[in-house]
């Protein structure tokens, strides 16, 4: 494990600053010229993740900007907001600032209401990500929170460290100890929340008194053990991702933009492998289920009869049709007339192709329609053709609009697409009309009209997969 001292002589706070500048560098998120919004709530993460970004010589020249958001949860909040006011004045970094119209009735709405104002900010200011303060002592607390409330899996991989949209958090690698140290020793003044040494809220009491009684007693080594947790946890995650499309083959189909379960397909599987896939299928409908209701639903896979029907929330249904189930959810499947056999329109703004069987769909993006066709055979009569090896294909694959934080993999390397759009000269306004290609794993494999992925290369001898685009006029 690598040791987080300073080499001896080193100035322990130069030595922290070129740590997180290595690691953003190592992350490859931000890029000479990007626009960085900090949220900011005045903390000592916070404030701290703010002068590193603004006095480090090491990191690419960003344009950097703050946001801070008032819940009107305690009294003297506006004060905090004036302080913070002063804090950018003082560091001459851009300030917006918001404030909830009502008091929020808990964390949670409070957090919506928060992350709401900071992607509008975002959106605002076209910049490309917003930075948090989410620190290793964050994860470690939200990992046994998480635990407590009986998580699966995926909840156990904590906080991940890029989340859309545009969302990054640079942080989880430092510990709180690390970063209260560096503020002291840096004299950088930050807030103290007296909400904070509470122990109503459950995180506090997890934070201030769970946490602290292990350490001292049977697990010294509790906050290091979660955080490795999550992160095995994570990997885990990602194997599974990878494994999908090869595990869905032979049970989920697509007809006319209606989603099917193949009984036989999904039965061979063992119980809990069931129980997985399933909930990828109905997630990705926009279905979500609890405990009980996945338990009554995998039941009716078993023993319910041709005909019947299993009530998902939201007016959706679960129907037997002989030896396969339908998926009816109102406002999701579409006419065969206006998305073609293994197409699905997920939301405004994006197509999923399941499989390489021939199909054809619409894509709306900012304003402007697009007609896909993809097969076996190259589509006539398309502005945009892309070809690529069927072996290569890691379905679905989706056509979407760009989104902060993409890049494509070329022959010389990878290439955000806002330096790319930059190149080309295409107007901001313009950008969102651009169709992009994106494979499970979000890797971008075609920007219409601009580029294709060096991960798509077609191979003599292997099938290949056209997909064409109609009407895309940026050459």
């Amino acid at each position: 494990m690598m040791s987080h001292r300073p080499p001896a002589g080193e100035d322990p706070d130069r030595h922290l600053a070129r740590r997180f500048s290595r690691a953003v560098k190592e992350d490859g998120v931000l890029e000479s010229g990007d626009t960085i919004v900090v949220a900011l709530s005045g903390g000592v993460d916070s404030s701290v993740l703010l002068h590193l970004l603004r006095f480090s010589d090491q990191l690419p020249p960003i344009q950097l900007q703050a946001a801070h958001f008032d819940h009107r949860m305690r009294p003297g909040s506006e004060g905090e907001a004036l302080w913070v006011k002063g804090l950018c004045r003082a560091w001459r970094v851009p300030l917006h600032t918001g404030i909830s119209d009502e008091v929020p009735g808990s964390e949670e709405e409070a957090r919506d209401l928060r992350y709401s104002f900071l992607v509008e900010v975002r959106e605002r200011e076209k910049a490309s990500w917003v930075l948090t303060a989410h620190q290793a002592d964050d994860q470690a607390e939200t990992v046994l929170f998480r635990i407590f409330r009986g998580t699966g899996l995926r909840g156990l991989a904590g906080i991940p460290k890029q989340r859309t949209p545009g969302f990054y958090r640079p942080l989880l690698g430092f510990s709180r100890h690390e970063l209260l140290t560096y503020a002291r020793r840096m004299k950088v003044r930050f807030l103290e929340d007296p909400s904070n040494r509470s122990l109503v809220a459950a995180r506090n009491r997890i934070r201030n008194q769970v946490l602290p009684e292990l350490e001292a007693g049977p697990a010294p080594r509790i906050r290091e053990s979660l955080r490795r947790l999550a992160r095995l946890a994570e990997e885990n995650e990602a194997a599974w991702e990878s494994l999908l499309p090869g595990l869905l083959d032979g049970v989920h189909t697509e007809e006319g933009g209606q989603v099917f379960v193949v009984r036989s397909g999904l039965l061979a599987y063992d119980p809990a492998l069931q129980t997985r896939l399933m909930r990828e299928i109905l997630t990705r409908s926009g279905v979500e289920l609890d405990e009980v209701g996945t338990r009554g639903l995998m039941e009716f896979t078993r023993t319910g009869a041709s005909g019947r029907a299993f009530s998902l929330p939201g007016g959706a249904r679960f129907v037997r049709d002989f030896e396969r189930f339908r998926l009816e959810v109102p406002g999701v499947q579409e006419s065969a007339g206006e998305l073609g056999v293994g197409a699905k329109r997920e939301r405004s703004g994006t197509l999923l192709i399941s499989g390489p069987e021939t199909g054809s769909g619409a894509v709306c993006l900012g304003g402007k329609s697009f007609r896909i066709e993809w097969g076996a055979s190259e589509p006539s009569g398309c502005g945009q053709v892309l070809a690529i090896p069927i072996s290569d294909a890691v379905f679905p694959l989706t056509f979407r609009g760009w989104v902060a934080g993409d890049r494509i993999k070329l022959d010389y390397g990878t290439k955000k697409l806002k330096k790319l759009f930059g190149e080309a000269k295409v107007p901001q306004e313009d950008r969102e009309k651009i169709p992009v290609l994106v494979d499970a794993e979000g890797n971008v494999l075609w920007v219409a009209g601009f580029a294709s992925s060096a991960l798509v290369k077609p191979r003599d001898g292997s099938g290949v997969l056209f997909l064409g685009i109609r009407n895309v006029d940026w050459n």
